[in-house]
């Protein structure tokens, strides 16, 4: 399983929000070029770092320091934040990024975004979906900031692209987002049992080795870890060494 390390950027330093709410912000390094290194030390082949600022505004704001992370390291980045078109998806690839997130817009402009994996090819993009799970047990994507529901479920968000057209995807369960409460397994699972033939990113609540080395075991092919190593509860490389 591949770790991604998180480095989520609000004007222009290291954050972590919990839940996704930009009024509950914590600040941790000044110099993400720093933390990205100090990733790349340590072992991690794969970075994840979102424009949060671009998520909040709706286009690109951070593109331009993402790029700037990129060129300047051996490891390959996954970036999203305020991509909303195919020239952003263009701008953040020729930049250097490796893989490219789109997170709403997968939801809500599917036809586009088919139409994206079919130009980039589904290994420069990764579908990002936000999902709150109800007390029926029933995800459904969140939108606009985690402010809306999207009017139907996960499964069905999904279905809209065929086995085939899409490889990556991003799954985060919004209410453990920043909590460390530990993934929901369960959601991954059923993801997995409906979609075996994506490869499917663990997002949201990894507060433990343990909590990835069970995500590895139901067949994650990969997790987003964030506040947990900010907050010392073990390394990007004890990470990467417990799910090898």
């Amino acid at each position: 399983m591949i770790i991604y390390p998180a480095i989520d950027l609000r004007e222009g330093v290291c954050v972590r929000l919990m839940h996704g709410r930009f009024d509950q912000v914590t600040q941790y390094d000044d110099n993400p070029e720093d933390r990205l290194a100090a990733f790349v030390a340590e072992g991690a082949t794969w970075v994840h770092i979102v424009d949060l600022d671009g998520a909040k505004a709706g286009q690109a704001v951070q593109h331009e320091l993402i790029g700037k992370l990129a060129a300047g390291t051996t490891a390959s980045i996954q970036s999203g934040g305020g991509v909303r078109t195919a020239e952003d998806v263009e701008r953040l690839l020729d930049a250097g990024v490796t893989r490219v997130v789109v997170g709403s817009l997968a939801v809500t402009r599917p036809e586009e975004v088919a139409t994206w994996l079919a130009w980039f090819g589904p290994e420069r993009l990764t579908l990002a979906f936000d999902v709150r799970v109800g007390e029926d047990g029933v995800p459904t994507p969140s939108l606009k900031g985690w402010t809306e529901a999207a009017g139907f479920d996960l499964w069905s968000a999904l279905d809209r692209y065929p086995a085939g057209t899409l490889s990556h995807v991003l799954i985060t369960d919004v209410g453990r987002d920043g909590a460390l409460t530990g993934p929901n397994l369960d959601l991954l699972s059923e993801a997995r049992r409906r979609r075996p033939d994506l490869k499917i990113q663990a997002s949201g609540g990894v507060s433990s080795l343990d909590d990835l080395t069970a995500a590895a075991a139901i067949g994650c092919d990969g997790a987003i870890v964030g506040r947990a190593i900010y907050e010392g509860r073990f390394t990007a490389g004890q990470a990467i060494e417990a799910t090898r």
